[in-house]
C-alpha cells in the first residue's frame, strides 16, 4: 500500500531533495540507457529543488514512510495537465506505484481544470529501446494516444548536445471525461 502525496512548496528538506535527485537519476540511467553521453544526468538537486518549490513533485510513499516513487505534475495552457519525471524505485517495480502516481497525476490535473493529460517519451531516432518500447505499450494501454513526434532541440535545445545518439519526444495526450 503507497500514499501519494504532494509536496509542500517549502524545498528546505536538503536530505529530501538529494534523495529524491538520487531516486530519479538511479531509475533513468537505466530507463535512458545509451541515450545520453557518459556522466549526464537526468535531472538535479537545484532543478528538483525549484520543481518542489514550485508545487510541481508527487511522492509515493510506502507504509513506512519511504519514498518508492514520484512524478513532476503541472498545468500547461489551454486546459493541458502534464505529467513527467516518473519513476518507482527499482526494487518496487510491478507493485502497481507507477499505474498509481499515473492515476493521481491525471486526478491532481483534472481537478486544476485539465481537460487533456499529456506525456513525453524520450526514444531513440533510430534503434528500439527495450524500456521505451515496454513504456510505450503500457502508456498506450493506459489510454494515452501518440499527439505527434517531435525532435528534442524542438523543446530542449539545451539537451541536444548532451545524447549519445539522435532523438525524437513521443507526445501523448489522453482526453479525460
Amino acid at each position: 500500500m503507497v500514499s501519494i502525496e504532494m509536496l509542500p512548496t517549502a524545498a528546505g528538506d536538503t536530505a529530501l531533495v538529494a534523495e529524491l535527485t538520487d531516486l530519479v537519476n538511479r531509475v533513468y540511467e537505466v530507463a535512458e540507457e545509451g541515450l545520453w553521453c557518459d556522466g549526464a544526468s537526468r535531472t538535479t538537486t537545484s532543478e528538483l529543488a525549484g520543481l518542489i518549490t514550485a508545487g510541481h513533485v508527487a511522492v509515493a510513499r510506502d507504509a513506512d514512510r519511504r519514498i518508492v516513487g514520484a512524478a513532476c505534475i503541472r498545468q500547461l495552457a489551454d486546459g493541458i495537465g502534464e505529467f513527467g519525471m516518473l519513476v518507482c524505485a527499482p526494487e518496487r517495480r510491478g507493485t502497481g506505484i507507477g499505474r498509481a502516481l499515473v492515476d493521481f497525476a491525471e486526478r491532481h490535473c483534472v481537478e486544476r481544470g485539465a481537460r487533456t493529460v499529456q506525456l513525453e517519451l524520450l526514444v531513440p531516432r533510430n534503434w528500439a529501446h527495450p524500456v521505451k518500447e515496454f513504456l510505450r505499450g503500457w502508456y498506450l494501454r493506459l489510454g494515452y494516444v501518440l499527439e505527434r513526434k517531435g525532435g528534442l532541440e524542438e523543446s530542449y535545445p539545451h539537451l541536444v548536445p548532451l545524447l549519445a545518439t539522435p532523438c525524437d519526444f513521443l507526445i501523448f495526450h489522453k482526453l479525460m471525461r
